[in-house]
């Protein structure tokens, strides 16, 4: 299962018993906000992307849009593509719902936005549509192992 790889990963931080697991879904910012109790822009939610047979994996704010013209001069690409939902676990090791910077493959990117900088704590997934962990931006950059942060998202200034 998807999160005993995140709960492994940060286990390796002392962090794998602060997963949280909800009894209800939190696969979308909304449904993560309300099994957590906070405002949707302080889900940081990862989103997909396709970079030829690498993947990009984006952690943004809750409140936060993929700028297309950002992105796309970010990362070099022509065309922003999200990976398609029926590879996104064989990709990122992660379902859809609970993908998350922990325990993906060695051909997964990851990267933050700054969006996420303006909280003192953010709440990614850990591997399931039903899991959380409560980070601060810097221990997200950490446990990612994140190679930079981009600034590529809009929406949320």
């Amino acid at each position: 299962m998807s999160i005993e790889r995140a709960k492994a990963h940060l286990a390796a931080w002392g962090r794998d018993k602060d997963v949280q697991e909800h009894d209800h879904s939190s696969a979308t910012v909304e449904l993560a906000a309300e099994a957590l109790g906070t405002e949707a822009c302080r889900i940081a939610k990862t989103l997909s992307f396709l970079n030829g047979e690498r993947t990009i994996l984006l952690v943004a704010a809750g409140d936060a849009r993929v700028d297309s013209s950002a992105f796309k001069k970010r990362f070099g690409v022509k065309k922003v593509k999200m990976v398609p939902a029926e590879e996104v676990e064989t990709r990122t090791g992660h379902a859809v719902g609970g993908v998350c910077p922990f325990g993906v493959p060695d051909s997964v990117d990851v990267y933050l936005d700054e969006s996420l900088r303006r909280f003192p704590t953010v709440f990614p997934a850990c591997g399931s549509s039903t899991s959380s962990i409560e980070l601060t931006p810097e221990e997200l950059e950490e446990y990612s192992a994140a190679l930079a942060w981009v600034d590529v998202c809009k929406d949320w200034r």
